[in-house]
């Protein structure tokens, strides 16, 4: 696995097959914390990744983590310590956060306090709030901002994919990742679902780890691919990106809001007709569902007609943009036509082998496989 690949796991948890998402310096990480700060990995991990040493450790009445700082104070995070308290499961109803230094007692400082007469109250036991006050006061200390960016899309690639493949994002109180569907519990379908993700996540150049047993080696590996319909409108965005006069955005606008066939037009259709198939599965509830889908899909054919009434007065501004001129000018020469140059930008790497291949028990059942998808996580292969 190279230094900075992103790792997704699949294996059986129980009676449930998940799929979950790594980085290689969390993997080492995980791999010598003790089972204390994995509770507590929520508040760990984040100060973790901006640099910082960090234990759990007793207080008065519940755990507390504390975090080095390079001067020699610490950060200490608690929920409420005194008087004591049974907090209930899941986030406790407010944080205190303070800095304190062990050989000077003049400093003591309130980074975040959300108890009831606390400066940040409103906020009760809003995680998100408290870290982000934490990261505000360790931006103003000088530390090293956390390398998330690369974390995020890269975890966002890999939800795209997954969810192409079939899987159900799980988002829980101290952790997310991705599971099969609950009613799917046939192995043999279980084996197709989990080798289709396999093959997508490989061939976007993800490293998988999977249980040998979760594979299907009768599936043909993928032939040929192409891009999502997602990726494949992301020239779209490039053509507005590098447009310099208006017509040039209003072109690449037009392919999303012309009436009948533009791409918001057929989004609507889809749900519409979505709602229609949900709405005759026969159970109590999906008449809900279907109506709550078409009464989202009628908000969202409105804004399309707002938007396409929009895009009439961007048409009629016909006027250069004052921050293009330069690119512009740059035209006037161009390197070769555009359609190759696109085609170009929207060409992606040869497909990857599987890593893992597994023979099926002798006892396993054939029925027929799940429609196969492209590698590049596109629907249908």
């Amino acid at each position: 696995m190279r230094p900075d690949q992103t790792l997704v796991t699949l294996q059986r948890e129980r009676t449930r097959i998940t799929a979950r998402t790594s980085e290689p310096f969390a993997q080492e990480a995980a791999a010598g914390i003790s089972e204390r700060e994995r509770q507590y990995s929520h508040l760990i991990t984040p100060l973790r990744q901006r640099g910082l040493a960090c234990t759990v450790e007793y207080g008065l009445s519940d755990y507390i983590v504390r975090a080095e700082l390079p001067d020699g104070s610490a950060l200490v995070i608690s929920s409420p310590q005194e008087p004591a308290t049974d907090h209930p499961p899941g986030y406790p109803e407010s944080w205190l956060v303070t800095r304190g230094h062990p050989d000077d007692s003049m400093l003591h400082e309130v980074i975040y306090d959300s108890e009831p007469d606390g400066h940040h109250a409103r906020y009760g036991g809003s995680l998100s709030r408290m870290l982000a006050a934490i990261d505000a006061r360790l931006d103003q200390l000088g530390l090293p901002p956390r390398p998330e960016s690369r974390r995020l899309t890269q975890e966002s690639a890999a939800d795209a994919v997954l969810h192409r493949a079939g899987f159900v994002p799980v988002v829980l109180f101290r952790e997310r990742f991705h599971r099969l569907p609950s009613a799917m519990t046939d192995l043999v379908e279980q084996r197709q679902m989990v080798t289709r993700a396999v093959d997508m996540l490989q061939a976007e150049g993800f490293d998988v780890s999977c249980d040998p047993d979760l594979l299907d080696p009768s599936l043909p590996y993928p032939g040929d691919h192409g891009l999502s319909i997602g990726d494949r409108l992301g020239h779209l965005t490039r053509s507005i990106q590098s447009a310099a006069h208006t017509s040039e955005a209003v072109a690449a606008l037009s392919e999303l809001t012309a009436p009948g066939d533009g791409v918001l037009q057929r989004v609507v259709e889809s749900l519409n007709t979505t709602a229609d198939w949900w709405e005759g599965l026969g159970e109590h509830a999906d008449p809900h569902y279907a109506n709550r889908l078409r009464y989202i899909t009628k908000k969202l054919d409105s804004y399309a007609l707002e938007i396409r009434s929009m895009r009439g007065d961007l048409a009629d501004r016909h006027t250069d943009h004052p921050d293009r001129i330069q690119v512009q000018v740059d035209r006037v020469a161009p390197e070769g036509p555009a359609v190759p140059r696109v085609a170009a930008a929207l060409a992606i790497s040869p497909t990857a082998r599987r890593t893992a291949p597994a023979v099926l028990p002798a006892t396993s059942a054939v029925r027929p496989a799940l429609p196969p998808a492209r590698p590049s996580s596109a629907p249908g292969r």
